[in-house]
């Protein structure tokens, strides 16, 4: 395959990028130190400054959500797919609005550090048995996610130096995974969230000024912009016509269904932006911040949009192709080709610190459940101390972080979308089920909980292991191997109605616990605890 280093990369702009990202890390871990927590208390750890206004919540969530796979993967599909790639990043947008009308202000109110302290507040009886599920599901999730930000950062690496051999490889995960520990373990919720902040106001300010210079090429003619991109893309006006990717047959539009509802209702399920959504004081900072969230993360999306077309009008969509087959170098590529070195050192070491804020999100999601729901809870039944839990987190923060380092390596070579997405359906399928009957279903029992959760898990590991993921196509991690008797590699279409199937069964089939328990938390979910 021929590597982006081959097109572009020189030294001057893989020193600059590796003294920015360099700075950057600098800097951010000074202020990571300066703003972690000062006392041990478990409440600051977990949730940080709960004064923060409006649009610093907004953009620490805007940070949690978008991962390097918006600015390298969503702008790559456009370049290579046109139509078919807008279309998923519409979904991403959308993503953030189920959790604006139905999940964000009801789960800040009954929740105080993590999911499962809303779902044991609904079932105080077996609470025990269902944080253990929740945790599980947690580290499920969190871990994929985390492994594919780490065998992403490898891939941005391959961009600028070829294959990087194993001991390269070893070095950029483990320089990457360090850092991340210390963001976590150090800082806390407060460290993490000054990351997010500043990767997010990093990436906004980075995509809109790149999509204003395409813009700006094409004297702010979206017409005369599209019609480049057709024009380069070597399909004519087919690019801008569905069907390039998603709309060949019908297994294609249903796997395109399947990943954008995993997508869509994913995100209100992942651990770290649970976490990020029980940080605000009020439940009326909590709706401003979310409608902050809502549309820097749909200007992220427009502006990648703009890129993708760009790039295929300003590069040409066979060059990104020959060069990366995946499109991840698209946004590269158009950059060097619009402001040389220097832009292109600016969004590369923008990638990397996008790689390394959501990381530490995702570590410290991990690390919270594992110290509160399951040492905290499960282990100790709620008789621990603060500083003990304080330091059972940390230690977590660290052990997560070199276990995802591990997992990195082994798994180096595997598609870091196809892992995020994975973790996408398993949010959906096995945590998603159980938050929304939790809050919305009186009758929901521990049962329906476990039922859910485990069942909802084995089913999206199942399916996808089944699956064109991992053996049958040329992709594949086995590509030798043929056992995929499941067609779609991404498993939402049917493993989120079987968590949902699997919690009600639980429930219908189970003896009512504690009926007059909904009555209490309804009212805490509605008014809040403040």
């Amino acid at each position: 395959m021929v590597t982006t280093a081959a097109v572009f990369a020189d030294r001057f702009s893989l020193r600059l990028t590796f003294l920015l990202f360099l700075a950057v890390v600098v800097v951010t871990l000074f202020s990571v130190l300066l703003t972690a927590p000062h006392r041990d208390e478990i409440g600051e750890f977990y949730l940080g400054n709960r004064t923060m206004t409006p649009l610093r919540n907004g953009l620490a969530m805007c940070g949690d959500y978008l991962s390097a796979a918006t600015l390298l993967g969503s702008t790559g599909l456009v370049a290579l797919t046109g139509y078919d790639g807008l279309l998923y990043l519409g979904g991403t947008a959308m993503a953030w609005m189920m959790v604006l009308l139905l999940i964000a202000e009801p789960l800040r109110n009954a929740g105080r550090f993590t999911f499962g302290d809303t779902v044991a507040l609904r079932m105080p009886a077996r609470q025990r048995s269902v944080r253990l599920a929740v945790c599980l599901c947690t580290l499920a999730v969190t871990t994929l996610y985390l492994v594919a930000q780490l065998v992403g950062s490898v891939a941005l690496l391959t961009q600028f130096t070829g294959e990087p051999g194993a001991a390269t490889r070893a070095l950029c995960v483990v320089a990457i995974g360090t850092v991340v520990i210390v963001y976590a373990a150090l800082g806390g919720m407060p460290g993490a969230t000054f990351i997010q902040i500043v990767k997010a106001v990093m990436l906004i300010a980075g995509v809109s000024v790149t999509a204003v210079m395409v813009l700006h090429h094409y004297h702010w003619s979206i017409d005369a912009l599209l019609a480049a991109a057709a024009g380069h893309s070597g399909m004519g006006a087919r690019f801008l016509e569905p069907g390039l990717r998603y709309g060949a047959g019908t297994t294609s539009k249903l796997d395109f269904f399947s990943l954008e509802l995993a997508i869509v209702l994913g995100l209100a399920a992942l651990p770290h932006v649970m976490m990020r959504l029980l940080a605000p004081r009020s439940s009326s900072v909590l709706r401003t911040s979310v409608v902050w969230a809502t549309g820097l993360v749909s200007l992220v999306c427009l502006a990648a949009g703009v890129l993708g077309l760009g790039a295929t009008a300003i590069v040409g969509r066979e060059t990104i192709a020959r060069t990366d087959r995946k499109g991840d170098a698209a946004v590269l590529l158009l950059a060097h080709a619009l402001g040389g070195g220097v832009l292109t050192a600016l969004l590369s070491c923008l990638a990397f610190v996008t790689l390394l804020a959501v990381a530490a999100g995702l570590t410290l999601a991990a690390a919270s459940s594992l110290a509160h729901d399951l040492y905290g809870e499960v282990v100790r039944k709620g008789r621990v101390e603060q500083t003990e839990e304080l330091l059972v987190a940390r230690l977590a923060a660290a052990v997560i972080g070199v276990l995802g380092m591990l997992l990195a390596l082994v798994a180096w070579g595997a598609n870091s979308a196809t892992l995020a997405f994975l973790a996408f359906a398993i949010a959906a399928s096995a945590l998603l089920p159980t938050l929304v009957y939790t809050l919305f279903w009186r009758r929901f029992t521990a049962t329906g909980a476990l039922l859910s959760l485990y069942g909802g898990l084995l089913c999206s590991v199942l399916l996808v292991v089944f699956s064109p993921v991992v053996s049958s196509t040329h992709d594949s991690l086995y590509p030798s191997a043929d056992f995929a008797w499941f067609p779609l590699q991404n498993p939402g279409i049917v493993s989120i109605p079987a968590g949902f199937l699997l919690g009600w069964l639980g429930t219908v089939l189970s003896r009512p616990e504690v009926p007059d328990t909904y009555e209490e938390f309804e009212v805490r979910a509605l008014v809040g605890a403040e």
